[in-house]
């Protein structure tokens, strides 16, 4: 009898102690699921996150406040504009898919805050394909200045919303009609689309580029010209 009860003492403690343990790994595999979705700001928010969702939205043209990581009034209404420039639902909160889209990802309530473009983004890879294919061989400046130009595309009415939209318009790139898009694809190229998506737009904010020795449309020369670098105009 002594011994049948130890031996059962013994299974509910095996017991114990594998829920114990599914519990705890449970509980720390939980933060690293989805960390994004895990942290909203909103108005009232504070700190170095929003600091950079006002940096990013000053660098892109929606926000004209100052940088203090207070998400205040003109924060929120940045935060609108740019949802609605971009096909998300205009809340004025930094969710998931907003933060996704500024290129933000702070990790669950770490405050740390970077890039949420990678080499497996699809974004990013298809930016850098387009670049590859339209600017290899052009200064560093002027192939993160073609990845601007395709996301400065993005956020004005008369293009697609989307990146893949944008660089697959039909007519509106050379490397899609000759099949330059699928050049092996270089490093530089790939740092130069991570860049353009972090914000870095050497264009001067131009929807436009050509190059001069190569382009067969004369209305092109009609757009205005804001800066030459290398062999392209980039122009309004």
């Amino acid at each position: 009898m002594i011994k049948k009860l130890f031996g059962w003492k013994r299974i509910i403690l095996y017991l114990m102690i594998i829920l114990c343990t599914y519990f705890i790994t449970d509980l720390y595999t939980a933060k690293f699921v989805n960390p994004v979705g895990a942290v909203t700001y909103y108005y009232g928010s504070r700190g170095d996150a929003v600091m950079e969702i006002q940096r990013r939205l000053k660098a892109w043209g929606y926000y004209n406040g100052s940088v203090d990581g207070i998400y205040g009034y003109k924060t929120n209404i940045a935060v609108r504009y740019f949802q609605s420039s971009n096909g998300l639902k205009a809340d004025g909160i930094s969710g998931n898919s907003t933060l996704q889209a500024l290129g933000i990802n702070t990790g669950a309530g770490s405050g740390n805050t970077g890039s949420s473009y990678n080499a497996n983004n699809s974004d990013l890879m298809l930016l850098a394909k387009l670049i590859n294919g339209e600017a290899r061989g052009e200064p560093y400046e002027g192939q993160v200045a073609v990845g601007a130009v395709v996301l400065n595309r993005t956020r004005d009415a008369k293009f697609p919303r989307t990146v893949a939209g944008v660089i697959y318009q039909p007519g509106a790139f050379t490397a899609t009609v000759d099949g330059q898009i699928e050049s092996n694809l270089q490093q530089s190229s790939i740092n130069a689309a991570r860049d353009a998506l972090n914000g870095w737009d050497p264009s001067g904010g131009a929807i436009y580029y050509f190059n001069p020795a190569t382009a067969t449309s004369s209305w092109i020369w009609s757009r205005p010209l804001i800066k030459i670098i290398g062999k392209h105009r980039f122009c309004k």
